[in-house]
């Protein structure tokens, strides 16, 4: 039975779309695959790993309806080799699934479409957001790097979402430095909602969104988030957790402020990051009237010392930052400048853009 006959790039865009979230080894087989399943003229695409499941579709062609799973990546990777403009059919032989193209043939291993997990869609209540996919990805550029990984708090492992209003917050943090960032969408109602992403699911969705104005339809539930834009449909459970009082993280009150243009910072920073503990990776911020000195050291006794001028005449201070921290937040956020708030060698610092009150990140200082 034919499943599918086109262009190869109307087959390999969708399947790269749901691909993503296969995991290469998996305990059960079947999640390896993909689901294929053709309803007349409509053949959709679905893969998951349990917590997360995309769905996408493209055209076919006769009116047969036929569902079954194959192997996600071998069926990307042979995809992937043939001629860009080339013409691709499958079909399906018992239990084979059949790709021809020119005079290629390949023969791939099939399992029941019966067999495949399918998420069950969330009960309760629903609260709707409808913004633009480039937005929210910014949103998401501006938050995600400050996850943490695999913190034995797994609420940390993921990203908060809050909407209230009209104002949408994302917040990130690992218990060692914390990022906010806030925009204001259109939105009718006042009710307010929160949702813990999987740090999978953000990462996912940061390589899925467009950076452009397309529409972007989010509905949260108590246990799920359904992403809805261009032809994909991708659901995530939700992390069940209490997120920290970020509100409380965020220092108010920082009496150092100095101004510094963004690339200088950054380079100083990478430079000086050279010769940092490997461990460690510390750096002391040295803060003095109209010059702020960056220093490492590591266990060799090496040393480096950068320099900037900066417009700055109050009181001197000696403060040690992760410098893989400071790099993150400058590596991710636009702008020429940035402004770094201080207060004492034992306080966090406050790092946000000038004019700006919808971003800020916080860095908790090391002793070095």
């Amino acid at each position: 039975m034919l499943l599918y006959k086109g262009s190869r790039d109307q087959l390999l865009v969708p399947l790269q779309a749901v691909c993503g979230i296969v995991e290469k080894r998996h305990t059960l087989p079947i999640l390896s695959n993909v689901l294929i399943e053709k309803m007349g003229e409509r053949l959709m695409l679905l893969a998951t790993d349990i917590e997360m499941q995309i769905r996408t579709t493209t055209v076919s062609s006769g009116p047969e309806t036929a569902a079954i799973t194959v192997a996600a990546r071998k069926l990307q990777d042979i995809l992937r080799s043939l001629p860009e403009s080339g013409e691709v059919s499958l079909s399906l032989d018992e239990r084979r699934l059949q790709l021809k193209a020119g005079k290629s043939r390949f023969n791939l291993q099939t399992l029941p479409a019966e067999d495949f997990p399918r998420m069950a869609e969330a009960s309760g209540k629903t609260l709707t957001l409808r913004l633009s996919q480039k937005l929210f990805k910014r949103q998401l550029a501006l938050v995600q790097y400050a996850m943490a990984q695999q913190d034995i708090r797994y609420y940390l492992n993921g990203l908060l979402l809050v909407v209230q209003g009209n104002e949408l917050r994302l917040v990130a943090t690992d218990g060692h430095r914390l990022a906010f960032a806030s925009e204001t969408i259109e939105r009718a109602e006042e009710e307010r909602g929160e949702a813990i992403l999987p740090r999978k699911a953000v990462l996912e969705l940061s390589r899925q969104l467009a950076d452009n104005d397309e529409a972007l339809e989010i509905v949260l539930t108590p246990t799920q988030a359904r992403f809805t834009f261009d032809n994909v449909e991708f659901i995530s459970k939700l992390i069940d957790g209490k997120f920290p009082d970020y509100e409380r993280v965020i220092p108010q009150h920082q009496g150092k402020i100095v101004r510094l243009e963004r690339a200088a910072f950054q380079h100083a920073l990478q430079r000086a990051a050279i010769l940092t503990n490997e461990k460690f990776r510390g750096v002391r911020l040295v803060l003095s009237a109209g010059s702020l000195k960056i220093i490492s050291s590591n266990a060799e006794n090496e040393e480096a010392q950068e320099e900037l001028e900066i417009d700055y005449a109050g009181d001197g201070l000696d403060v040690g930052f992760n410098v893989n921290y400071l790099l993150d937040v400058l590596n991710n956020i636009g702008g020429e400048t940035v402004e770094l708030r201080l207060a004492d060698s034992n306080s966090s610092a406050l790092i946000t853009l000038p004019d700006n009150e919808r971003f800020k990140y916080v860095v908790m200082p090391m002793r070095i």
